[in-house]
Formats: C-alpha cells, sequence, structure tokens
C-alpha cells in the first residue's frame, strides 16, 4: 500500500481508468460477436448494421487509446474480410456528404475598410536627478 499522497491518488486514478478501459473494450467483444451471430444467421441487412456498429465502437476504442490505431484497423480489415467470405456484400459505409458551403460573397460589392494598427503611446521618460 502506497504511503505517499501522490502515489495514493495514483492508485485510485488507475482503479477508475481500468474500469472505463474494461468497459470500451467489453463494448467492442460484444459489438464483434453481435456481427459474427448476424453473419452466420445469413441476415445481410442485420449483419451490415452490426459491422457498422462494431466499426464505430473500435474507431472509438482505437481513439480513447485503449487500442492501438494498427490493431484497431486490423480488426476492421478482418471484419470485412469475414463479411466478403461469407458472401454479403458490405455496402459502403460512407459518411454524409459534407455540407455545402455558402456562396461566397462578392468582395467588389462592399468596399472593405482597412484598420491601421493603433499606435503605442510614446515612452515616458523617467525624470532621474543626476546629483
Amino acid at each position: 500500500m502506497p504511503i505517499i499522497q501522490s502515489a495514493k491518488k495514483r492508485v485510485r486514478v488507475a482503479e477508475k481508468a481500468a474500469i472505463r478501459n474494461s468497459k470500451t473494450k467489453r463494448s467492442i467483444k460484444s459489438a464483434i460477436k453481435a456481427f459474427q451471430t448476424a453473419l452466420s444467421n445469413g441476415n445481410s441487412a442485420k449483419a451490415t448494421t452490426a459491422l457498422r456498429q462494431a466499426q464505430s465502437a473500435i474507431d472509438q476504442a482505437a481513439k480513447k487509446n485503449v487500442l492501438h490505431k494498427n490493431k484497431a484497423a486490423r480488426k476492421k480489415a478482418q471484419l470485412v474480410r469475414d463479411m466478403k467470405a461469407a458472401g454479403v456484400k458490405p455496402t459502403a459505409t460512407a459518411k454524409a456528404a459534407p455540407a455545402k458551403k455558402p456562396a461566397a460573397k462578392n468582395p467588389a460589392a462592399k468596399p472593405t475598410a482597412k484598420k491601421e494598427p493603433a499606435k503605442k503611446p510614446a515612452a515616458k521618460k523617467s525624470a532621474k536627478t543626476t546629483k
């Protein structure tokens, strides 16, 4: 058991982090298991949604540094490979199209007046006597 106050706090913080990490790992495992069962049942629609959820759980774990980014990429590739091997064509998990930007305003329509930089006040001379 630690004696120093900072060491005691490290133990408390490490316990909290371990609990948080185990929850994240558990969500990955359950998402992958749900995908595997949907894939084995042959339900392609359910398998694609389960794949999307599993990939999301893996990405969140990688973002939280629970999984290494390369391992996360490898896991996601394995899931897609399993899906293709089962004969289910994975639909593109395309992200939403970026929103169109509003039309740029015509700069010639409005003259822009540039502000001149503020001038710093002159430094005051200190009145020192030399005697």
